[in-house]
């Protein structure tokens, strides 16, 4: 009995001992959690945010317009009378030539034959109306010595007449036809370069059909439509700002010309710029971004644009002052890529958020790190 009543109490030290220890281990849980709880309201926390320095500026109001550069000259060299097999082509794309210089030939044998017998037709024509000239001639004085009659003198004189008349014919066919025979030879209409080649030899073309491009671009124009609203903007002599995306290239220019109407389908005002090219660095049918300023320099104040919500003409942007976030209510000036232009209410140097804005409200503690540019 006395044995297990010592098993007994040795059973109940160890529950107890258990218990103890479980409720040793649930409070250093308890007070584990509650060292880690935040015991501060959210809403009294500073929330982290970026900011950079708002500048002073000014702004001019602009328009942007998109041109096409085009040649000063372009023809689309082919047949105009003909139609004919292609018998050369000796230039391709890129190729310099001179004003005159053959460019491709047509198979014209018909044409040349054709011109042949036109022109002996009308020689061996010419040689009887010269003899029967002469015989109205001789008839004539036969008449005035009363050995013809007048009648004969009249049909003969006719007859020659009709034969003069018919041989003018015959040279105005002659030169209808060596028209085709020079259109047979292609050559350039000046100087310049070859754009296009559309045909090879052996292809059959008709008149109106193109068979290169010869372009001259010593002078390149810039040319784009604008609203007709901008009719004053694009006046001959305003300044342009030109940027060619094709080669990077950014210009100055002028307003040459600008069309006196409107057109009709697009309701759009065309007008053009010219730039010198002597050097060939400008390609042509590329297109160009042309920009013109508007109006006079305002005062401004520069904000980034992902810094501000903007609605109509009023932009919203939070200002830190010390560790408080204020909301402010700014006229719009204008924009320009990614850059607002503010009223100049806001001063140059305030801190600007630009990076947890969209969490904070006004009066709101930030805790607030300047973004270096």
């Amino acid at each position: 009995m006395h044995g297990d009543a010592a098993n007994g109490g040795r059973v109940r030290l160890a529950i107890l001992c258990g218990a103890a220890l479980l409720i040793v281990a649930v409070v250093g849980l308890y007070l584990r959690a509650a060292s880690r709880t935040n015991h501060v309201a959210l809403a009294q926390s500073a929330k982290p945010v970026s900011t950079e320095r708002a500048r002073g500026s000014s702004f001019r109001p602009v328009r942007t317009y998109i041109g096409t550069s085009a040649a000063w000259s372009s023809a689309r060299v082919g047949p105009q009378y003909v139609s004919a097999y292609v018998g050369t082509v000796l230039v391709r794309p890129g190729a310099v030539v001179k004003r005159g210089e053959v460019l491709a030939t047509l198979d014209c044998r018909n044409a040349s034959a054709a011109t042949r017998e036109i022109a002996a037709r009308a020689k061996a024509l010419e040689q009887r109306q010269l003899a029967m000239q002469h015989e109205a001639e001789r008839t004539r004085e036969m008449q005035s010595g009363g050995f013809a009659s007048a009648n004969e003198l009249e049909q003969l004189t006719a007859r020659s007449s009709a034969q003069a008349a018919e041989v003018e014919g015959l040279r105005a066919s002659m030169v209808s036809r060596s028209l085709e025979v020079d259109d047979c030879v292609l050559r350039a209409p000046f100087a310049g370069e070859v754009a296009d080649r559309f045909i090879d030899p052996g292809a059959y073309v008709r008149p109106g059909s193109p068979v290169v491009t010869v372009i001259d671009r010593n002078q390149v124009r810039i040319v784009a439509d604008a609203p007709e609203s901008d009719f004053a903007v694009v006046a001959a002599g305003t300044p342009v700002r030109i940027e060619v995306l094709a080669t990077g290239a950014k210009l100055d220019g002028v307003v040459s010309r600008r069309a006196p109407s409107a057109d009709e389908s697009t309701r759009t005002i065309h007008f053009e710029i010219d730039v010198a090219n002597a050097n060939h660095a400008l390609p042509v049918g590329s297109t160009a971004r042309l920009t013109i300023e508007v109006g006079a320099k305002q005062p401004a104040t520069e904000v980034p644009l992902s810094a501000a919500t903007i609605r109509g003409d009023r932009a919203t942007v939070f200002v830190v002052e010390g560790d408080v976030a204020r909301r402010k209510v700014l006229g719009v000036v204008g924009e320009a890529g990614g850059t607002l232009f503010v009223d100049p209410a806001l001063p140059a140097g305030a801190a600007i958020v630009v990076e947890g804005r969209a969490l904070l409200d006004d009066g709101d503690k930030v805790a607030a790190r300047e973004r270096q540019l």
